[in-house]
């Protein structure tokens, strides 16, 4: 069955290719991001019926409000909500790290999640939908000094709260969780992270599963360089 899939950070990397594997599937998708331009270009390439452009600060509720309000006077529900809009540091740990960029790192990858949250959940609760947040590796142990680690760990502990917010209507919350993954998000090429195709696929697979199942974590890693140390052997 067609769903309707509301996709924040849509206009590159892991927003972008996972608009396309849904559009591939058959699916409807509402692309938001802050570069209109490239929102238009995959509109135009998806086609009208299809897909739909949403200029979006994901850091400014009103914006955010707006957007899911077009995206279901648009389209007339919506199924799911992918808050993935999110920024990395630009420094090692906290005391190299700039004030300025932990603010605008917060401010986007923990309040504008509980932004998507909370304009998206009555529209989930009404059509048993589902939201599916972006965690990271970096959320699943001790990263020396990292504020972007400690805002995974935030996204981490909220998707089990909003798990059992939107369960108690019977929807769903997924929160994926990559690894170092090949995007905009870095500034050299990084030959051995994943791809965005690989988050895109792991996306697919947790919003097809049938309505009874429920999948709140899903890790997708790149594979170790080396075997892991066996005090055994």
């Amino acid at each position: 069955m067609s769903k309707v899939i509301l996709i924040t950070g849509a206009s590159s990397g892991i927003g972008e290719i996972c608009a396309r594997y849904a559009v591939k599937a058959g699916h409807k998708v509402a692309l938001a991001a802050r570069r209109t331009d490239r929102l238009d270009a995959l509109v135009e390439e998806f086609g009208a019926d299809n897909a739909i452009a949403l200029t979006c600060d994901v850091t400014n509720a009103a914006q955010q409000k707006e957007m899911v309000d077009k995206t279901v006077a648009h389209f007339g529900r919506l199924d799911v909500a992918f808050a993935n809009a999110g920024l990395g540091a630009s420094a090692r740990g906290t005391e190299a790290g700039d004030p300025d960029s932990f603010r605008t790192m917060i401010e986007v990858n923990c309040l504008g999640v509980t932004y998507t949250a909370k304009y998206a959940l009555p529209h989930l609760k009404a059509s048993g939908g589902h939201l599916v947040l972006v965690g990271s590796l970096a959320a699943q142990g001790t990263v020396w000094g990292s504020v972007y680690s400690a805002t995974k760990w935030f996204i981490r502990g909220y998707a089990d709260n909003l798990g059992a917010e939107l369960g108690d209507a019977g929807g769903r919350v997924t929160c994926l969780h990559p690894g170092m993954t090949e995007t905009e998000f870095f500034d050299s090429p990084k030959p051995d992270a994943l791809r965005p195709d690989d988050i895109a696929k792991a996306f697919m697979y947790v919003i097809d599963q049938p309505d009874y199942v429920m999948i709140p974590h899903l890790p997708i890693y790149p594979k170790p360089k080396k075997p892991h140390y066996d005090p055994h052997h």
